[in-house]
């Protein structure tokens, strides 16, 4: 049943006539009384009796009007619903990053985010990438920030790059090197190291570099307390930079072995982007734009 013949019968229910209703709803009269015809016909029963002076319900009439008006108002309350949904004014934004984009790159975001939508219910997971590709594919996010190394896999997502996260190296303010604008491997090679494992190529340092970890230690604080405390070096991305501890010293690792992984804002495929995720990773664009021109 087409619910544009239940909002004109409501009106004529309203006012008792079909002229009046045309004039409220913007009809001619001619086809206010084809609506309704048509909506008795469907129904199999007459909704008005014809007065010399307008329409009165039948009873028949009078049984369908509790129904046509609570149906109208569902109606209305779903369009101001996707209306609000659309205009940002409601609704959900499901974040997930991995652990370095939330020092400052996803933050900024968030915050902007919810100062333009303060409506919007908005939660974030911090997991590792490929454990965000898992919940994008599953729609259990909205939109992720994910990182690859050249090679890797990340599926069939939707990717808009946002930043090459180039590596820096963290040592106290005290270093030798620590006046240096760059470094490159070749200065690290009798440093000790302060990494998340024991394996090079299972950290941020990669492969093409052979360091002497002298110490395991996987939360950037303790890392960070670490090199405050002169006990060695750190690898940190550019991501980490702006949220690096006051008292270390922080250059750029600029050598052509040294890794550098893409960071793109990612979606599921198939899916259509909510209004929310469209509008969060344009934030995440300008937070990136922000980080860049931050950068030592």
């Amino acid at each position: 049943m087409d619910t544009t013949l239940l909002v004109v019968f409501r009106e004529v229910a309203r006012l008792g006539s079909f002229t009046a209703a045309a004039t409220t709803l913007g009809y001619t009269q001619s086809a206010v009384s084809r609506q309704i015809s048509t909506l008795e016909g469907e129904l199999g029963v007459g909704l008005f009796d014809r007065l010399p002076r307008g329409v009165a319900l039948t009873e028949e009439g009078r049984s369908l009007l509790p129904h046509a008006e609570a149906l109208v108002e569902r109606l209305g309350a779903a369009r101001s619903d996707l209306r609000s949904l659309r205009d940002l004014e409601s609704g959900r934004l499901r974040i997930g990053a991995f652990a370095t984009a939330d020092a400052a790159l996803v933050p900024w975001a968030m915050a902007a985010f919810r100062k333009a939508h303060p409506k919007v219910v908005v939660t974030l997971a911090e997991r590792l990438t490929p454990d965000l590709v898992t919940l994008l594919m599953t729609g259990e996010l909205d939109v992720a920030v994910v990182s690859s190394y050249s090679g890797d896999d990340l599926g069939e997502l939707e990717l808009e790059h946002l930043l090459d996260d180039a590596m820096y190296v963290a040592m106290p303010p005290g270093h030798p090197l620590a006046s240096r604008a760059e470094v490159a491997f070749a200065d690290l090679i009798d440093e000790s190291w302060i990494a998340g494992d024991t394996r090079a190529e299972r950290t941020l340092i990669g492969s093409a570099f052979e360091p002497r970890i002298e110490m395991v230690a996987r939360e950037w604080i303790a890392k960070q307390g670490l090199v405050a405390a002169g006990l060695g070096v750190t690898m940190i991305p550019s991501l980490a930079v702006a949220a690096a501890r006051p008292d270390l010293a922080v250059v750029v690792l600029r050598d052509a072995n040294a890794p550098v992984r893409s960071v793109y804002v990612a979606t599921a495929p198939h899916r259509t982007r909510t209004p929310t995720a469209v509008a969060f990773a344009e934030l995440l664009q300008q937070s990136a734009a922000r980080l860049r021109n931050a950068l030592p």
